[in-house]
């Protein structure tokens, strides 16, 4: 039996926020999340819990209109320096984690989802419950990606180590009013990019004031497939904002040991196929995915080597205690 819709008294309780907007000299009572999405809470916890090939839903009108609205009116331009990879390369995805640096606008918002009632309503809609916020943002914030720009099938880090905390869910909030599915950029979930000939995958375009929830788990595969952009729209780029948000605790039978994000190569495009002559664009292509290939097994070579100096480190460390 489905739950009841909540009832004023609650929605009241748990979901409002007071924030610092003033109007005539007097403080507003305000909430950023659409209201007809919390009533909704009970089938959009629903939809989270059973989706396949892991938890997930796609919500549309997240946010208030005037809320996304001035997400995107605000939005930073490109920034080169922040627009590096995990192998230190200058690409095609910028992101600001420092918000509040960008507008007041983005500060209020900051404020709201790092909020007690912010995270009680991701429970609500989630089933997932404490949830707490990451403060820092790392790794979210606003994202902007190019034209040419895509994300390989990962799986995220699992603990955030200065606090020791589970990463547990992932909001993804898109802020594009042109956006069409054939431009490519779709966040993708897989359910086994590591096997492309049996790997499944659901795609959601990317499109204004959507947000995609997603647990973060061993197997939350995602990512989206490159961005192609027609000749008169160079101009546009896939705008977001994402939010990382952790337990203290999660279930047991899908504790592991902290890792880094873990990343699986595109595979080859259908048509490079045995015995056919590769075209110019083919060869470079696959020559990119090499390249992509060997500079990822050079960052996990790098990582690994940085874990056992810190380990070296802390044993010399302790035996000179002794």
């Amino acid at each position: 039996m489905r739950e009841p819709s909540l009832s004023c008294e609650h929605y009241l309780k748990t979901h409002i926020l007071k924030v610092d907007f003033q109007v005539n000299g007097l403080y507003q009572i305000f909430t950023m999340i659409n209201e007809q999405i919390i009533a909704n809470a009970p089938d959009i916890r629903y939809a989270f819990q059973s989706a396949v090939p892991f938890r997930h839903v796609q919500i549309d009108n997240f946010l208030k209109p005037e809320i996304a609205e001035g997400l995107l009116r605000d939005f930073p331009t490109f920034d080169k320096e922040k627009a590096k990879n995990e192998l230190g390369h200058v690409g095609g995805k910028a992101v600001t984690e420092n918000v509040s640096s960008i507008s007041p606008f983005y500060g209020k918002f900051y404020e709201y989802i790092n909020s007690k009632p912010f995270l009680q309503t991701i429970s609500d809609l989630t089933g997932i419950p404490d949830l707490l916020a990451d403060e820092s943002l790392f790794g979210g914030g606003t994202h902007e990606n190019l034209d040419g720009q895509y994300l390989d099938a990962h799986i995220d880090f699992n603990i955030d180590e200065r606090r020791m905390l589970h990463r547990r869910l992932n909001i993804l909030i898109y802020l594009n009013k042109e956006w069409e599915e054939a431009w490519g950029g779709s966040i993708e979930l897989h359910s086994n990019p590591r096997i492309p000939e049996t790997n499944e995958t659901k795609g959601f375009v990317p499109l204004f004031n959507r947000a995609v929830f997603f647990e973060t788990s061993e197997y939350s595969w995602h990512g989206f497939p490159v961005i192609r952009l027609p000749q008169d729209k160079k101009d546009l780029s896939r705008k977001s904002f994402s939010i990382y948000l952790y337990t203290k605790d999660r279930p047991a039978e899908e504790i592991v040991a902290p890792h880094t994000t873990f990343y699986v190569c595109r595979p080859f495009p259908d048509h490079v196929k045995s015995g056919q002559v590769l075209a110019e664009k083919d060869y470079q292509y696959l020559r990119g995915l090499m390249a992509n290939r060997d500079g990822l097994i050079q960052m996990y070579q790098d990582l690994l080597i940085q874990k056992e100096q810190r380990l070296r480190d802390f044993m010399q460390a302790s035996q000179r205690k002794v």
